[in-house]
C-alpha cells in the first residue's frame, strides 16, 4: 500500500506535487516552480523512462506492457515515492499528488476543459484534433480505471488538493503567479524558506 506511507527521514526538504490532465500546463508550471525555488524537478514521465532504459525497452514497448502487467504501474508508483521521500523536490504528472499525498507539502491540480486542452496538444504537437482527442479519452479513461482498480481512488475527486486552477480563461503568466503565490505561503508557514519567497507574503 502506497498511500498514508511516511518517510523514513524526517529531515527532508519541501515537497510540491504538481498533477492535471494532459494539456493543462503542469509541466510548464512544475519547472518554472522547481527553478524558482531553487528545488530538483521530477516527472512520472522521466520515471517511465528511467525505467524502460532498465529494461532495455522503448517507451512505447513498455506502454504496451503495462496495459497487460500492473506491477509496472505499481513500480513507477513506488519510485514516486521514494522520489517524494528524497524531499526538496517538485514533482509533477497526472496522477503523482494522489501517489504522494501524505508527503507532499503543498498539493495543486491544474485543470481546463477537455476540448482547450485538447486543442492546446495539437497545436503544441502539429496533430489532428481527431487524433489527439481520442489519444487523450483512452489515456485519461485508462488511468483513472487503474487508480480505481488499484487504490480504489477515484480521481475525479480532488479533496486531497490545496489548491485548484482552471487554466482555461488565464494567461500562463497569471496563473503561474497564484501557483507561486500560493505555494509560498504555505511553505513560509511550514517553517521552509525557498529561493524566491523571501520577499512574498
Amino acid at each position: 500500500m502506497l498511500f498514508g506511507v511516511e518517510c523514513a527521514s524526517r529531515s527532508r526538504g519541501p515537497v510540491v506535487a504538481v498533477s492535471g490532465p494532459p494539456g493543462s500546463g503542469k509541466t510548464t508550471f512544475a519547472r518554472r516552480l522547481a527553478g524558482e525555488l531553487g528545488l530538483q524537478y521530477h516527472s512520472a514521465g522521466s520515471i517511465f523512462r528511467e525505467l524502460a532504459r532498465e529494461r532495455g525497452m522503448s517507451v512505447e514497448d513498455l506502454n504496451r506492457a503495462a496495459a497487460l502487467d500492473p506491477s509496472i504501474d505499481l513500480e513507477i508508483d513506488q519510485r514516486t515515492v521514494k522520489v517524494a521521500c528524497k524531499g526538496n523536490v517538485v514533482i509533477e504528472g497526472h496522477l503523482v499528488a494522489w501517489v504522494v499525498s501524505s508527503i507532499a507539502d503543498v498539493k495543486i491540480y491544474v485543470t481546463a476543459p477537455l476540448e482547450v486542452r485538447v486543442e492546446r496538444i495539437a497545436r503544441r504537437e502539429g496533430r489532428s484534433i481527431d487524433e489527439v482527442l481520442r489519444e487523450t479519452l483512452v489515456r485519461e479513461y485508462t488511468q483513472r480505471a487503474r487508480f480505481l482498480q488499484y487504490y480504489g481512488i477515484d480521481v475525479s475527486s480532488l479533496h486531497v488538493f490545496d489548491l485548484v486552477v482552471n487554466t482555461e480563461n488565464v494567461g500562463l503568466h497569471e496563473a503561474y503567479k497564484v501557483i507561486m503565490t500560493y505555494t509560498c505561503s504555505v511553505l513560509q508557514a511550514k517553517g521552509y524558506s525557498p529561493r524566491a519567497c523571501t520577499n512574498k507574503a
